[in-house]
């Protein structure tokens, strides 16, 4: 089996759910009421079993660690900054630039987690839990900070505010608890394995068949500059920008092609949430979701097999 046949035999089941749960949403199958229960049951309860059961009990290596850590903040930094100043260049502004910039440094958990499992395996989780504990905290930071700077919402959150929600953050929640599982010696609390072993199987479906029902084709028929910029920006500078600070910094190549992975995501749902509640352009925001994630289909499997 050749390289790309590999990476299309992992990724096709992860876009077949996708493109699956678009046909259930334009079939109202089971109903309308059923989906934001699913990912809510999903987002607070089965990602959170799947990342404790795979971090308590992983081999972490310390040395290995700090190198990651180090080049997750400094490409997520770098490449915020990058990003922002490019919109004003490109005179992308107010509302517009939030959604823009969420377009191009957010990424989506679960087809992230979902691809990694199917490429990588254990290997996958691990490195991706990992990246989801270094970059939602950042990355939830850098983008309410630009909300409180041009957004149209009379008050955006202080600092103090955003912070204390990334930490009840289930997924960062979840990656603290199974790292200090496995650093304390303590594992798995007995009789906890059988039931997170039934329970994670069931986050990576849902989340997927979740992804596709968010997806809204009407949306494409806006977005202008903004859209395509922001499309371009997250699916192949921010990978190639992480490549080149992995590469100078020495990141172990067992964690490079999960990281890989993961900085070619496409922009996560959840930005347009907070597009509506921060006073983002929340069409421009769906338009950006839908995009990316129609175009990573190719994207995350061409790059990934010239690039791993």
């Amino acid at each position: 089996m050749t390289q790309m046949s590999g990476i299309l035999a992992a990724l096709g089941p992860v876009f077949a759910l996708v493109l699956l749960g678009y046909l259930l949403r334009t079939w109202n199958f089971p109903g309308q009421a059923f989906w934001p229960l699913a990912e809510r049951f999903t987002y607070f309860l089965l990602f959170p079993c799947l990342l404790v059961q795979n971090l308590a009990s992983a081999s972490l290596d310390a040395e290995s660690l700090g190198t990651v850590v180090t080049a997750l903040v400094l490409t997520l930094s770098l490449a915020s900054l990058v990003a922002l100043l490019l919109g004003r260049l490109l005179a992308i502004e107010g509302a517009a630039l939030t959604s823009y910039f969420q377009g191009a440094v957010r990424f989506n958990t679960y087809v992230g987690l979902a691809a990694a499992a199917g490429l990588y395996g254990e290997a996958g989780l691990l490195w991706g839990a990992l990246f989801l504990a270094v970059t939602i905290p950042l990355v939830n930071l850098y983008c309410v900070l630009l909300f409180a700077w041009c957004g149209e919402q009379a008050r955006s959150p202080s600092v103090r505010e955003v912070l204390l929600n990334v930490l009840k953050n289930p997924l960062i929640v979840a990656c603290l608890l199974g790292i200090g599982l496995n650093l304390s010696g303590l594992g798995l609390p007995p009789g906890s394995a059988p039931v997170l072993a039934l329970l994670s199987p069931m986050a990576l479906p849902l989340g997927l068949l979740a992804v596709g029902v968010g997806l809204d084709m009407r949306a494409l028929r806006g977005g202008g500059r903004a859209l395509w910029v922001s499309a371009g920006f997250r699916l192949l500078f921010y990978p190639l920008f992480f490549l080149m600070v992995a590469w100078g910094l020495g990141v172990p190549s067992a964690a490079l092609g999960p990281l890989l992975l993961f900085a070619l995501l496409p922009t996560a749902p959840s930005a347009y949430i907070l597009a509506r509640q921060l006073g983002g352009d929340a069409p421009l925001m769906a338009s950006i979701i839908t995009l990316q994630t129609l175009l990573a289909m190719a994207t995350m499997t061409l790059l990934l097999s010239l690039l791993a």
